[in-house]
């Protein structure tokens, strides 16, 4: 699989990502402050792992800054994006189930290293839900995201 990854500063788990996935016979793209040509600031480095999975430079990417949330925003405002800021294990099973997340946000703050490997576990081991109800929810999103609103939306 390949992946983009970004990060807007390199501390905490931030070098140990790259490594990780490759270790996990991984293709990895990195972004932010894990390439020395880019800027560093986690809404340009975010928005670059989006576009790469957006239009089909990679399979999943992973986006990181100090507490996640920024670079999770940031993600999702690309179109196609569906990025989910996971803090254990769990949380990311359930992204990748029932959201059929493509991008994890991950806090550089609070993630130990064993837990970035806990979640990266979950994530890599768990396929999207194939529920009707599930896809459902995934269409509705799509749905939005082509025209702002929906049928049934409430007024």
């Amino acid at each position: 699989m390949r992946f983009s990854i970004s990060a807007d500063e390199r501390t905490g788990i931030a070098e140990l990502l790259e490594g990780e996935l490759r270790a996990r016979g991984h293709e990895v793209v990195v972004h932010g402050a894990l390439n020395e040509r880019e800027r560093p600031d986690w809404a340009f480095a975010s928005e670059r792992v989006a576009r790469d999975v957006a239009e089909g430079r990679a399979d999943q990417g992973i986006v990181c800054c100090w507490t996640g949330t920024g670079a999770s925003i940031a993600a999702n405002k690309v179109p196609g994006i569906r990025a989910a800021l996971c803090w254990d294990a769990e949380t990311a099973r359930g992204a990748r189930k029932w959201n059929d997340a493509n991008v994890l946000a991950l806090s550089l703050r609070t993630t130990s290293e064993a837990t970035l490997r806990e979640i990266l576990d979950a994530w890599l081991a768990t396929a999207p839900s194939d529920d009707p109800t599930d896809r459902e929810n995934i269409d509705h999103l799509q749905a939005i995201e082509r025209h702002g609103r929906t049928p049934d939306a409430a007024i």
